[in-house]
């Protein structure tokens, strides 16, 4: 490579991250942290990696988004069938890490999964535009499909199906989950990779505590 990966490096130094300064609750620095990266305008803020892992411990990754937040957890949605959704039926246990470059920040999060009620999943789901609602229908996702052409040709099939139609039923495949979060981890860019680290970790009796990590 002409590129040399060995020099690639940034040194941090917009912000710091203390103690005095954050919130006891975990979530309401979230909401924070959130809604600074909105005002700051960064391409989809709510942009997050979720990862999972098969009994085994294979793990995989991809990036979906963040579409509802509440003192229970972090919400999001897709196709149950999909590969997350058959590794979160094995193993309810998942991770999600934003991070935002932009502010030199990153959030770390862990905890249990649990599918949302019904009832939110349709609601969210005629929330939804009707083309990506036509979507969700048409994909058998994470299935191997014979082309891009029979994607396309379900998707007009539908489009014709439901042209008179002002939005589609929720498909019973189709839906949202929570991650309930035990452990939660807030970093920092600082300059000289001494970054600041707060982690929050779920007590039994429903508090958190909060300790300095190491970078």
């Amino acid at each position: 490579m002409a590129l040399s990966l060995a020099e690639l490096r940034e040194n941090y130094t917009r912000q710091t991250l203390d103690e005095s300064h954050v919130s006891s609750d975990p979530l309401r620095q979230f909401e924070h942290w959130f809604q600074e990266a909105v005002d700051s305008q960064l391409p989809e803020p709510n942009a997050m990696t979720l990862a999972t892992a098969t009994t085994s411990g294979l793990p995989s990754a991809r990036i979906v988004l963040l579409k509802g937040l509440d003192d229970k957890g972090f919400v999001f949605f897709t196709n149950y069938e999909s590969r997350k959704g058959d590794e979160m039926a094995d193993n309810p246990h998942a991770a999600l890490l934003f991070f935002w470059i932009e502010l030199q920040r990153q959030v770390r999060i862990e905890g249990r999964i649990e599918k949302v009620s019904a009832a939110e999943s349709e609601a969210y789901f005629q929330s939804r535009p009707k083309d990506s609602q036509i979507g969700a229908w048409a994909s058998p996702q994470s299935r191997v499909i014979a082309s891009r052409e029979q994607l396309e040709t379900k998707q007009d099939a539908l489009t014709r199906e439901y042209a008179d139609a002002a939005v589609l039923p929720c498909p019973p495949f189709w839906g949202g989950y929570r991650l309930v979060p035990e452990k939660m981890e807030y970093w920092q860019g600082r300059p000289n990779r001494l970054h600041d680290r707060l982690h929050y970790s779920l007590q039994p009796d429903g508090s958190w505590i909060m300790e300095r990590l190491a970078p």
